[in-house]
């Protein structure tokens, strides 16, 4: 009777960290609909960064697949030396069919928005800082023990969301997409300027209150968990502030929409 109460509590446990897991991706998700906006989707370029980190974790899982030694030669066990596990580990998925999926859907939807928004040069560098900072940083902390389990010891997962806390920090900042123009219209004359710009307001604010759900829940997810997604998350979060303070005099992340076909009337005979 023991064992099965107990076996209930751990299945309990797993289903609390996947779907707190799974809320604090559907945050990052959100916020980086609205850092790009939803309605330039249709006019935004193929994000070729984050098709390139997509397609190298297919290569990996493809690899796992063809190679029965490729997970033993490549992930992150601690038990085992090579420098290059650290990078190569990110690219394998230790999760079964379904965190595999999982991973990679991520991964392509998050590195996507991030391509738009921060440029494929800034993706890549902040992604890599994703797979190399986390360890750096649990050191000055002094949380040098290395995980046991082996879910850990590959996956594209914690990479992933350091890149999307890092669009949650620019959301925060920034309030969204075309947040000038939005002030602009606040100051036009005119009634329907006066709605259009307290519309704005009020959506910068939601946008900035999404933003701030994700090092909120990652710090409750990491404390109540210890589930590492949500540390990494505000890692992800504090070096997407420092990026957008950076950069942001460089960022043009509407510059290369395409614009709408425009409708010509012709005039009645």
């Amino acid at each position: 009777m023991a064992y099965t109460a107990r076996r209930g509590v751990v299945a309990m446990d797993v289903l609390l960290f996947n779907v707190t897991t799974a809320a604090l991706m559907m945050l990052m998700f959100n916020g980086g609909l609205a850092l790009v906006g939803q309605s330039t989707l249709g006019r935004r370029r193929i994000p070729w960064a984050g098709v390139g980190l997509t397609g190298l974790a297919l290569a990996g899982v493809a690899l796992q697949l063809s190679w029965p030694g490729a997970t033993d030669a490549l992930d992150a066990d601690p038990s085992k030396s090579g420098w290059w596990r650290v990078v190569t580990s990110v690219f394998m998925q230790n999760g079964g069919i379904g965190g595999a999926a999982w991973n990679i859907a991520t991964l392509a939807a998050v590195a996507a928005f991030a391509d738009w928004f921060w440029g494929a040069p800034l993706t890549l560098a902040l992604f890599a800082a994703g797979i190399l900072l986390p360890e750096q940083i649990d050191r000055l902390w002094g949380q040098t023990a290395h995980s046991t389990d082996p879910r850990n010891f590959a996956g594209s997962s914690g990479a992933t969301y350091f890149l999307g806390a890092t669009l949650a920090a620019a959301l925060l900042l920034r309030g969204g997409a075309d947040e000038s123009s939005g002030k602009a219209a606040g100051q036009s004359a005119g009634q329907g300027g006066d709605d259009d710009g307290a519309s704005r307001r009020k959506a910068v604010r939601k946008n900035r209150l999404l933003a701030l759900g994700v090092p909120v829940l990652g710090l409750a997810m990491w404390f109540a968990q210890e589930n590492g997604h949500g540390l990494v998350s505000c890692y992800g979060f504090i070096l997407g502030a420092l990026a957008w303070v950076a950069f942001r005099t460089v960022l043009h992340p509407d510059r290369e929409l395409r614009q709408p076909p425009r409708r010509r009337i012709r005039s009645a005979d």
